[in-house]
C-alpha cells in the first residue's frame, strides 16, 4: 500500500493514509466534493483545492479526511491558426470587433458556433514579450490593425510583434469532438485551421505566466496538437 502523506489513527486503531486516500484495514467510500474551472492560456494557474474524503472503516468509524490536491488537468478540443495579415483582416470582416481586448495583447471573441448554440471562444494569441503600440489604446489595437492590412497603410507594429496565432475552443469546457469543432470554425472563418486537437490549457497556462509571457503560446499549441 502507498504511505505516502500524512497519516491520521482512529481510537480502534484504524491507520488512513490522508494524502494518499488508502486504508490499511476497511472500505474506503469517496466523495470528492469540489470542481476544476477553465482557465484560459494568459490567466492560467495552479490552484490548490481541499477535497473532502468520506472514509469508512470496516470497524463502522466515519472519517472526514482533507487533503490539499492539485486541480485537475483537463483537455480541450482546439483549433489553431498561425497570424497572416489575411487571417486579421478575415476576423475583422467575419467576427468584427473583439469583445474584449487585455493588456497583454489577447484579443477575445465569444460566439456560440457550436453544436446547439454552444459557445466557442475565439482567441487571438499575443506574441512573446508584446508591447502595445504606444500611439494605439489597448481596445483599439485590433480594429486599427486590421483595417490598416486590409487598405495597404502603414500598420503601428509588425503583425508578429503583436499576434502569433488564432485558438478556437470550447468556452465552457462542452465537450465537441476536434473534428466536429473544425468544421464548424472552417464555416465561420471561412478558412481551415492550421491543425486540429486536444491540448493542455493548464500546462501552457502555467509556463506562460512563469516566464510573464516570453513564451510562445501558439508553439506550445502546436506542440502537442501535431505531436
Amino acid at each position: 500500500m502507498a504511505r505516502t502523506g500524512a497519516v491520521a489513527q482512529t481510537s480502534g486503531g484504524t491507520v488512513v493514509v490522508v494524502r494518499a486516500v488508502e486504508v490499511e484495514v476497511g472500505v474506503v467510500d469517496r466523495a470528492f466534493r469540489g470542481a476544476t474551472t477553465r482557465s484560459d492560456p494568459e490567466h492560467a494557474a495552479s490552484r490548490a483545492q481541499t477535497d473532502s474524503i468520506d472514509v469508512r472503516t470496516s470497524r463502522g468509524i466515519l472519517l472526514l479526511a482533507a487533503r490539499n490536491v492539485e486541480a485537475v488537468t483537463s483537455l480541450t478540443p482546439s483549433c489553431v491558426w498561425r497570424a497572416t495579415p489575411d487571417l486579421i483582416v478575415a476576423l475583422d470582416e467575419r467576427f468584427g470587433e473583439p469583445v474584449d481586448a487585455y493588456v497583454n495583447g489577447s484579443q477575445v471573441w465569444l460566439r456560440d458556433d457550436g453544436p446547439g448554440g454552444t459557445a466557442i471562444e475565439w482567441r487571438l494569441h499575443p506574441a512573446p514579450g508584446y508591447r502595445r503600440p504606444a500611439s494605439i489604446d489597448t481596445y483599439e489595437v485590433f480594429s486599427t490593425t486590421a483595417h490598416a492590412l486590409a487598405t495597404g497603410d502603414a500598420i503601428a507594429a509588425p503583425l508578429d510583434a503583436l499576434w502569433e496565432g488564432l485558438e478556437a475552443f470550447p468556452a465552457y469546457g462542452d465537450e465537441i469532438e476536434p473534428a466536429v469543432l473544425a468544421t464548424i470554425v472552417t464555416a465561420a472563418l471561412g478558412r481551415a485551421p492550421d491543425a486540429v486537437g486536444i491540448v493542455d490549457h493548464e500546462g501552457i497556462g502555467n509556463e506562460w505566466e512563469r516566464t510573464a509571457g516570453r513564451t510562445s503560446i501558439v508553439d506550445a499549441l502546436f506542440a502537442q496538437l501535431l505531436a
